[in-house]
């Protein structure tokens, strides 16, 4: 009879890790394409949200807002598929820290406006009131899958590691 020790913490933690960051990309790679999804199809107001930040000339805010729907498609498409997700995660996590930044200073400045994040976004009409702890909190939630992607972007059913070779999960037998 063979009697094999208990797995503890420390044994089990290579063989779910790998699991884990497969959820944190494919959740990451979720909230882009819903996020690029919603805004893809009204360019303008994807503009006009940002601008409603009051960080960037009126020019700038309206390219940045058009061009945001596009990058957060492709992030989530790469994510999606497991390509370079050390450095999508990274973009990622630059990006989400930008958010949280934008949000904070529209917090702090007194505007009532809605973040965009899902949607159009802008000025919000009298007697509404913005949710902005909220949206810092979910971002950072966001922020904290992108990190763990960070340190440990191997994951199961991925690209990078069918271009590696190397399986994300570790056998037991060894």
């Amino acid at each position: 009879m063979i009697v094999t020790a208990p797995r503890n913490r420390a044994t089990r933690w290579p063989a779910v890790r790998p699991w884990i960051g497969l959820a944190a990309r494919l959740g990451l790679a979720t909230v882009w394409l819903v996020a690029g999804a919603a805004k893809v199809g009204d360019l303008a107001a994807s503009g006009r949200a940002v601008n409603a930040y009051q960080l960037l000339p009126y020019d700038v805010a309206t390219v940045v807002g058009a061009a945001l729907p596009f990058v957060e498609l492709a992030l989530g498409a790469i994510l999606l598929v497991g390509l370079a997700t050390r450095l999508a995660a990274g973009v990622s996590a630059a990006l989400l820290v930008v958010f949280v930044a934008g949000i904070a200073s529209a917090w702090s400045r007194g505007l009532a406006i809605d973040c965009g994040c899902f949607g159009s976004g802008g000025q919000l009409a009298a007697g509404q009131a913005p949710s902005y702890l909220p949206e810092i909190l979910r971002d950072l939630g966001f922020l904290a899958l992108a990190g763990f992607l960070l340190i440990w972007p191997r994951t199961p059913v991925s690209v990078d590691g069918w271009l590696t070779g190397e399986p994300a999960v570790e056998d037991d037998d060894e």
